[in-house]
């Protein structure tokens, strides 16, 4: 997992081929001024989905993972704060992964919690199990998708 400003983006675009075109779209767009839905960026390569959730508070909020997909996560305005456990110390199912939505959750309580204020973003890769929208407040995000392979 990375957590980081924006403005910060550059340092880590080394880390995969498509990640230089998903902070492009961040840095671009205003995207607090972009209708929720999804936005193309390179096709299914990386793509944006543009939302706004009410935050589930930490019982509420599950572990999920992916195995398809990178998450980065863009907070527009509100305070995301995000459970994380290493996904391979994750052991109780709740739900089975589903390779159609590149998703499945966990039970297990994560292992730490961090905040996302407005203009950070983070990074959760495969091994990143993590639980979104644990805080109380409504959170305005950009979750940017970007294929592993």
């Amino acid at each position: 997992m990375v957590l980081d400003e924006l403005n910060n983006a550059p340092r880590y675009e080394s880390l995969h081929p498509a990640f230089a075109s998903a902070f492009r779209f961040l840095r671009e767009h205003d995207c607090s001024r972009l209708a929720f839905g999804r936005y193309e960026i390179d096709g299914e390569r990386v793509f944006a989905i543009i939302d706004r959730e009410p935050g589930r508070g930490r019982q509420a909020a599950r572990l999920e993972a992916h195995r398809r997909y990178i998450d980065v996560r863009f907070i527009i305005d509100g305070t995301d704060e995000v459970g994380w456990k290493p996904t391979g110390q994750c052991r109780s199912v709740a739900t089975p992964y589903d390779g159609s939505r590149d998703l499945g959750f966990f039970a297990d309580p994560p292992d730490a919690w961090v905040a996302l204020p407005p203009g950070t973003f983070a990074i959760f890769f495969p091994e990143d199990a993590h639980a979104p929208l644990a805080g109380e407040g409504e959170v305005h995000k950009v979750i940017v998708k970007v294929r592993l392979a």
